[in-house]
């Protein structure tokens, strides 16, 4: 399960970024494209079993918004949403450009007050 080691990667980035307030962390937001390999109710399930060998993080928690594939034309100079994985554009040519959906991505942090 990849989900674990991803979990404890973000928890070691944030370490690195805030270590004196890592325990006034309360949320941790991500932004997770859909070619990005994440499933976000596998990433619950993975930061769940993680807090639990973690116990200074038990007052935070994770939000996943997952974002979907866009790709830009270079005919036409749009940007077009992906529909089931069919990488065509609104005109009608197909695009391997894609600008959005690939990633994963620390996109916020809440701390207490």
């Amino acid at each position: 399960m990849h989900e674990i080691s991803l979990v404890r990667n973000i928890f070691r980035t944030l370490e690195d970024e805030f270590p004196a307030d890592m325990s006034r962390i309360r949320g941790i937001y991500l932004k997770a494209g859909l070619l990005s390999n994440v499933q976000p109710i596998l990433m619950q399930n993975a930061f769940a079993a993680v807090l639990e060998d973690e116990p200074r993080y038990q007052q935070t928690s994770l939000h996943v918004e997952v974002l979907p594939i866009l790709i830009h034309c270079d005919v036409c100079d749009k940007t077009t949403e992906v529909q089931q994985y069919k990488f065509v554009c609104s005109c009608g040519k197909p695009s391997r450009n894609v600008v959005q959906g690939e990633e994963l991505l620390i996109s916020k942090v809440e701390f207490d007050d």
